[in-house]
């Protein structure tokens, strides 16, 4: 499948510049293998990420313009499928993960500004009210307030085998020994069996996957059954389809190591206020209750009046 490639982008040097880079990453950035943040395009700021129940949080301004900034932290090419409320940003298909999506170049760093319309042109994101958003406007508003990167490293290429020159095995005398012959047998046995039960290096990836994977859907089935959140203060934000601007991209071809992918990273989002609401973000001490009778007197009784003049 063909990929895009997306420009311009930020690219840090290797090696030891590599590392610089790397130190001075923003604080708030989401993922392990790739670095990912919202930034607001109004102000330039790089939005806090506040973490509640094993969820990340961004609070949106309505009506801003933003980015998903995504950085490659590993040292080899990344193919990151993005979704905006639970649509690909560059097919508008619902989101899957075997979807096209960006690829970046070792250390590579890339704003994804838009909803891909063509290879220059997006429409840029905004936030938006939830019934406004493209996801709603296309009738799929179940998963709008939510932003995903699916991260697949890539396959490493195939090496040509090596030449071997042919000879005849050498013909090895069996032991006539049948109590040799047996311990042989039963110690292959069970290096076959420990062999099969004990996961080998290789597998550790896919071990680490399945249970990132399996802590997401627990964690999903958990947040579906607990109890109602407190409502929101205001209506829920989305991301709209805004006005086209240049974005250019080329494309490439990129072979996937696995079916599933090796990193997934969910960041949700919403206004402060809403997020203040549901308990996300702290919430400032409260106000003084105002008083009906700010200056009612002692007296238990209606006192006298001034002397008449």
């Amino acid at each position: 499948m063909k990929h895009l490639l997306h420009h311009p982008t930020r690219l840090a040097l290797p090696a030891l510049a590599a590392l610089v880079f790397l130190a001075g990453a923003p604080a708030h950035a989401v993922g392990r293998l790739a670095d990912v943040n919202v930034i607001d395009r109004e102000s330039g700021a790089v939005l806090p990420v506040y973490r509640h129940q094993g969820e990340h949080w961004v609070a949106g301004r309505p009506g801003a313009r933003y980015a998903v900034s995504v950085r490659n932290a590993t040292g080899a090419r990344v193919l990151s499928v993005i979704s905006v409320d639970g649509v690909n940003v560059v097919s508008g298909e619902t989101a899957s993960w075997e979807q096209t999506g960006y690829v970046l170049a070792p250390w590579q760093a890339t704003d994804i500004t838009g909803w891909r319309k063509s290879d220059a042109e997006v429409a840029a994101f905004h936030f938006t009210a939830s019934q406004a958003s493209y996801a709603s406007r296309t009738g799929r508003p179940d998963h709008v307030g939510v932003i995903g990167i699916a991260v697949f490293r890539e396959k490493p290429p195939s090496r040509p085998p090596v030449a071997v020159p042919y000879s005849l095995p050498r013909a090895v005398p069996e032991s006539r020994d049948p109590a040799s012959a047996q311990e042989r047998s039963e110690t292959a046995g069970a290096t076959a069996e420990k062999s099969a039960q004990s996961p080998g290096p290789g597998d550790a990836g896919a071990l680490a996957e399945r249970a990132d994977l399996g802590s997401a859907r627990r964690r999903d089935d958990s947040l579906a059954s607990g109890k109602a959140a407190p409502a929101a203060a205001a209506p829920r934000l989305g991301t709209g389809h805004g006005e086209r601007e240049a974005s250019l991209v080329s494309h490439t071809a990129f072979e996937r190591r696995a079916h599933r992918p090796d990193e997934l990273i969910r960041i949700r989002y919403d206004s402060r206020e809403n997020l203040v609401a549901l308990g996300v973000i702290p919430g400032t001490a409260p106000r003084p209750l105002p008083n009906p009778f700010p200056q009612a007197p002692l007296s238990r009784y209606v006192p006298d009046p001034p002397a008449y003049r």
